[in-house]
This record gives structure tokens, sequence and C-alpha cells, in this order.
């Protein structure tokens, strides 16, 4: 289920805090990138459970306007709009979705008042007053769901807070794990929900292998790739570049060396996005300028040869 961009995220999490440790085992590091790759599949479920949990509080709502002693015909003829979402319901009727939630026992129990106040956000935004009105088709469903997430659930401080209570991992991985969950709206029609691809944690064992070799790699070749940066780096005293910069253009120098099958310019693009996450704002063009010499070195050196369809003669 994880995709390359959150391994790639993860990596560098786990490789900064190794670094920091200054003394932890190789294999230390690689059982907390698995750990850290699980809570981060784990949360991509739990958000999905969080809508669900919106919506069961909306239509609990909805019963207690029902029991009232003298109800208002609005109270008997209630908009049902947003507690009958297709999504929700398909949701529910998942095996794979239930399954995992079961197992890992995923819940939002303990946090009802976080629910309702993100109900009682979603319920007063422009978003929902306008998708409760009429009889929205798939596309305006999919479209809703997308900026509940966007917009409000993602932007939810108190939502943050209890994820950084519940788990180290999750706060710095909600955004991505949002973009994912966006994805399967986007992909699903109903009685189709699609998840990533994959059963478990990894969509296939080479994404596995990706996460572990790179962060193995990476740390083996450490003093190497050191010394390539610092060759490159002209009039700067090599002390005062941020130790986030250096990391990462370790691991983009290990993934072009390491990794035959992708293409340079993917891997300089995923580590340059990475940089405006963790880095400065001017880390950006700083890391992209580095990274350039050192490609063009590598280059001359036959170190980074790339195979496979449409990269033979790449480099």
């Amino acid at each position: 289920m994880i995709n390359r961009r959150l391994l790639r995220t993860k990596v560098l999490q786990v490789y900064y805090a190794y670094i920091k440790k200054g003394n932890a085992s190789l294999q230390a590091g690689e059982t907390e990138l698995l750990h850290s790759i699980e809570k981060a599949w784990e949360l991509y479920y739990l958000l999905l459970q969080l809508i669900i949990d919106i919506v069961a509080y909306a239509d609990s709502r909805i019963e207690l306007s029902m029991q009232k002693k003298i109800p208002s015909f609005e109270d008997l003829h209630p908009n049902r709009n947003f507690v009958d979402l297709w999504f929700i319901k398909d949701l529910q009727d998942s095996p794979a979705f239930t399954k995992v939630i079961d197992q890992k026992k995923l819940s939002w129990i303990n946090y009802q008042e976080v629910i309702k106040k993100l109900f009682i956000t979603i319920s007063e935004s422009d978003e929902y007053t306008d998708f409760m009105k009429g009889k929205p088709g798939v596309e305006m469903e999919k479209d809703f769901l997308i900026e509940v997430y966007s917009k409000y659930i993602a932007a939810s401080e108190d939502l943050s807070q209890c994820l950084e209570e519940q788990s180290i991992y999750w706060n710095d991985d909600m955004e991505l794990v949002i973009s994912d969950i966006i994805k399967t709206i986007k992909r699903s029609s109903p009685g189709n929900l699609v998840f990533p691809s994959g059963n478990g944690v990894f969509k296939n064992s080479e994404d596995r292998e990706f996460a572990l070799n790179l962060f193995r790699k990476t740390v083996l070749h450490r003093e190497k790739n050191k010394a390539l940066i610092e060759n490159q780096v002209e009039n700067w005293d090599v002390e005062r570049i941020a130790l986030m910069d250096t990391l990462i253009m370790e691991l983009a120098i290990t993934e072009m060396i390491e990794f035959p099958e992708i293409p340079v310019k993917v891997t300089l693009n995923e580590y340059i996005e990475l940089s405006k996450w963790y880095s400065s704002n001017k880390s950006g063009n700083f890391i992209n300028g580095i990274l350039d010499k050192i490609t063009v070195k590598l280059k001359k050196s036959k170190e980074i040869i790339k195979k496979g369809k449409g990269l033979v003669g790449e480099f």
C-alpha cells in the first residue's frame, strides 16, 4: 500500500534518527524503519475509519432529533445526503477494510470530542451547504469527500494533537497518507473500492527491499557520499551545511548509484520535493545545484548505470 514517495520519507526520518543517535546498530535502524512504515500503513486505515465515525455521529444527531417529543417536519424528514454517502457504506461492507481495522484494533472510541468538532467544522462549511442541496451524484460525492479530507481533516489541530498522542510517527505522515486516501476516493466507484495495490504494508517485495536497501546502503556508504558532497561545495563551510540537507543528498546519491531501474530525473525530483518539507526554503536550490554537479561526476566515472526499458543509455 505504501508508495515510493512515502517510503523515501520514512527512510529519511529513520536515517536522521540513526545518525543523531550515533551508536545505533544497522539492524536496529532497519527494524525501526519497518516499524515506522507499518505505522504509516495503519494511519491510512485509521483515517478512513475517521470519516465513518464522523458520518455515524451525524446519523446519531438525526436519530435524536426524530425522537423529540414534538419533532418538526425537518426532524422527521431529515436531509440524509451526508449520512448516506456511498463511499462510507462501501467501506463498512469491505472485508479487506474491516479485517485491518479489527486486526490492528484501530478505533476513535476514546476521541469522540475530536469526531464532534470535525463534524461541526465540516457542517459549517460552504462545501457542506452546497452538497446538502438536491441529490448529489457519484462524482459530486467524491469531490465533496476530497474537499473534506484536504481542507478540514488535514488542517485539524485537534486531530493533529490526537494523532501525536497515539503515535510519535503519525503527525509527519498525515499529509502523505491523506494524499493516498484521496487517490482511493478518485479511483473508486459504488461497489468497487480501489485500495492501493497489495494486501499488506508493501505493494510488493520489491518495495520492501527498496526501502531496506536504500537505508542500508546509505549507511554503509556514508563516508564516500559525504566526501562527494564536500568536494562539490565551493566557498562554503561544510560544517555549516544543515544536517538534513546533507542526509537528503546522501540518500539521493545512493539511489542514483544503487538502483539502476530508477531514472536519475525521478530521483532528483523526489529528493528536491523532500527538501521542501524537511529543510529551509533555500535548501531546494542548494541541494539541486550540488546534486547536479555530483551527477555529472558520477556519469563520467560510470558509477551510474541505468538498465531497463527506456533507460539504456541514460547514463
